[in-house]
């Protein structure tokens, strides 16, 4: 179980967002572009240590990552490059992001640990990596072994709810790290529960494809 088994929930109470983009004709593919601007100016702002208002940016990043899809449902935009661009725009966010924070010269696990300033880069690459693999193995899936249909645009996920860490864990806990100064814990926790996550999906798929 993880936070995406509540997306329906959470995108309910986003419709009325949905509907302002709708009046304005801003296409889903255009939110996706803003969500990347968002999180561009994230990355940036989180480099500059900026925290607090890189993860205001990164909350509307996440925002605009949910109503596009609602965008694309109420007006009927569904197109295969637009479910492509999605899951490119997101990978893009993640990974700005998490090396916005490399980049920052904040000390990670130095405070703790006596390392160099390689080892916190470490750290962040590691996170990159877990966001990246995390959500890598879906495509994988997909590619080997085909998928059943689209629903609303989207695939009839075989891993869906499967993996314990995912995407809008990672968006949370580097929001909530960012406003309460614990980045670098955020950064922690991302890279440890990311590996775990990919390694679980695995586990999983080990067990349950022929």
């Amino acid at each position: 179980m993880n936070i995406t088994a509540y997306r329906s929930r959470f995108i309910s109470y986003l419709e009325p967002v949905a509907d302002l983009f709708v009046r304005a004709g801003i296409t889903p593919n255009q939110i996706s572009l803003l969500s990347l601007c968002f999180g561009i100016i994230c990355a940036l702002l989180f480099w500059n240590q900026k925290f607090i208002f890189g993860s205001i940016a990164l909350f509307l990043s996440a925002i605009l990552d949910l109503v596009d899809g609602s965008v694309a449902r109420k007006t009927g935009a569904h197109t295969n490059f637009g479910a492509v661009f999605d899951w490119i725009v997101d990978k893009y966010v993640d990974a700005l992001v998490l090396l916005g924070v490399g980049l920052s010269g904040i000390a990670i696990i130095s405070p703790w640990v006596q390392v160099s300033a390689g080892g916190d880069f470490a750290i962040v690459a590691l996170a990159i990596t877990g966001s990246l693999m995390n959500t890598f193995i879906k495509p994988v899936v997909y590619a080997e072994i085909g998928y059943r249909e689209k629903v609303e645009g989207k695939i009839d996920d075989p891993l869906e709810g499967i993996g314990f860490f995912g995407r809008p864990e990672t968006l949370l806990f580097l929001i909530l790290g960012g406003i309460s100064g614990f980045i670098g814990i955020a950064v922690i926790i991302v890279a440890v529960c990311t590996n775990l996550s990919a390694v679980q999906r695995v586990i999983y798929l080990y067990r349950t494809l022929p």
